[in-house]
């Protein structure tokens, strides 16, 4: 039962995995995952993902210790912690760990560049529109991707 709380993996070894595994995700997700992160930040998607699974292990036995489960559930909460903070304070570091926002319509007319880099169908464009309240792309000033993955619109104001 004393092995419950004996390391017996290097917490060198742990805090190396974590970093990678947590750095290999947070760019995955950055990069090429944006819009099925919804309305949870990327961070809290990947550290809800990372903690379970790491947690898992350590309660499953795998790691062989509850201790080393710990090490490396600190370790991925101190990277989601430093990169917040470094967003908070720092406007360089905030553009690269969160995605920019991104224009797909602009006074009436779609941008097809923008919409075909996010990969956005006319359809999903189009579901977008209406549940905003919109009927057409005519009646939408401007419609932006947000870095959460949801589409904000801006309609003009009616005239009648």
């Amino acid at each position: 039962m004393s092995y419950l709380f004996e390391v017996q993996v290097s917490p060198w070894e742990l805090i190396i995995r974590g970093t990678t595994v947590y750095w290999f995700l947070f760019l995955l997700f950055r990069f090429c995952l944006r819009r099925d992160a919804g309305s949870l930040g990327l961070a809290d998607v990947l550290v809800i993902v990372l903690i379970a699974d790491a947690a898992q292990n350590g309660m499953a036995g795998e790691y062989k210790s509850v201790p080393e489960a710990m090490i490396l559930v600190g370790t991925i909460a101190g990277w989601n912690y430093l990169i917040d903070r470094m967003s908070y304070h720092y406007s360089w570091f905030a553009r690269f760990a969160e995605p920019r926002v991104v224009t797909l319509i602009r006074h009436g007319s779609i941008v097809r560049k923008n919409m075909q880099r996010e990969m956005i169908t006319d359809e999903e464009l189009e579901s977008q529109l209406r549940l905003a309240g919109a009927g057409s792309v005519e009646e939408v000033k401007h419609a932006s991707l947000e870095p959460d993955g949801h589409i904000s619109v801006l309609k003009y104001r009616d005239h009648t």
